[in-house]
């Protein structure tokens, strides 16, 4: 174990492992190579073409999934190394959290659901522990990614305020330290470049937010009154909350691990609370910040007019491919016999980045 390693903190040694024994890399670890299997993954490009809140293309300024992504693994990476955790354990699960997002954003998922209803649902944490341990197929010994046992525990327990594991396969009441490291870094992220891509878009301004209290605190950290570039002055504002609330995240966790008297990666994954957290004030002022997007943000009548357009359209392609699954390519045709049409209909468009969906049904440049 490394010196800047807790003994809290995941090891290679103390790994259940994979499920298919590999030889040890000369110069990588283990997680290293979970991190770098995510990265050359298929799915992992295709993050580049889905949707955050904005349709890409639309403006490449905006957010996609893999910037996202991005995001999430650099704040992930920070927290990890600050409390002597596992960096490359954290940052495998945060580059692979988001791969079971389907096209066209939460809308996506919401009529993917609907559409499974009758066959087991759909959701996107579910089905990112499906790519990485059966639909992707680079090794000719086994299907999926063989990652390690507890890079999948991470993504299998991954949750936040507006999702919730549905299906969990493990046995553990909660994913390891840097599993919940996660967690934080994602909603950290998403809510500090969703308040900076609605500002961007217009759908929100500063005089909204005045009474947003993390919101006006970071206007004065920067001085924002004295930023006349409205870039550089809505970029400064978004970067002091993430600051703020990762510097207290730092040391909030660090208390909670000692106070909940957390000695091993057993002792984390036995609570079913998470151990890494904010403090009451820092959380509170946060949850007011989500509050506020959700009602001004994600509620926008434009944003939700993309969501009808976006439900509408994944349910022509689904009834399309059901009737006619031979228009799929034959390697999701191959999993009709064992997992049934309705899924692999559900896995192929699942993968789908918004422009090839849009493409299938002959919109946009082919």
């Amino acid at each position: 174990m490394s010196e800047s390693m807790q003994s809290y903190a995941v090891t290679e040694m103390a790994s259940k492992g994979r499920a298919y024994a590999e030889t040890p890399h000369r110069y990588r670890s283990a997680f290293e190579r979970d991190r770098d299997r995510i990265i050359h993954s298929s799915a992992f490009r295709r993050l580049e073409g889905k949707t955050q809140v904005f349709t890409p293309g639309l403006d490449d300024y905006y957010r996609t999934r893999l910037t996202h992504t991005i995001e999430v693994a650099q704040i992930g990476r920070t927290i990890a190394r600050a409390l002597g955790l596992n960096e490359a354990l954290t940052e495998a699960i945060c580059l692979a959290h988001d791969l079971g997002h389907p096209p066209f954003g939460h809308a996506g998922e919401a009529a993917l659901n609907g559409l499974m209803a009758d066959y087991g649902g759909f959701e996107h944490n579910a089905h990112s522990l499906r790519i990485v341990e059966l639909l992707e197929h680079p090794y000719p010994a086994f299907m999926g990614l063989n990652l390690m046992y507890e890079t999948r525990l991470g993504l299998a327990k991954h949750k936040s305020r507006y999702d919730v594991p549905q299906g969990d396969p493990f046995a553990e009441a909660n994913g390891t330290l840097e599993g919940q490291i996660v967690d934080l870094a994602d909603r950290i992220a998403y809510n500090c470049h969703d308040l900076e891509d609605g500002m961007k878009a217009r759908l929100l301004d500063s005089e909204q937010m005045r009474h947003i209290e993390i919101f006006a605190e970071a206007q004065r950290q920067v001085d924002a009154d004295a930023i006349e570039d409205r870039t550089i002055r809505r970029t400064r504002t978004a970067k002091a909350i993430i600051d703020t609330l990762v510097g207290d995240c730092i040391a909030t966790s660090d208390g909670n691990i000692a106070a909940a008297g957390i000695a091993t990666p057993l002792d984390a994954c036995a609570r079913p609370q998470n151990v890494i957290g904010l403090s009451p004030q820092c959380d509170r002022k946060l949850e007011a910040l989500e509050t506020f997007l959700l009602e001004c943000f994600y509620h926008h009548e434009s944003l939700i007019r993309n969501a009808e357009d976006a439900r509408r359209r994944l349910a022509q392609i689904f009834e399309r491919l059901c009737a006619a699954p031979d228009l799929m390519p034959g390697y999701f045709q191959r999993f009709i016999p064992q997992h049934g049409l309705p899924r692999a209909v559900c896995d192929y468009i699942a993968g789908m980045t918004d422009r090839f969906a849009l493409k299938v049904l002959g919109i946009g440049p082919s």
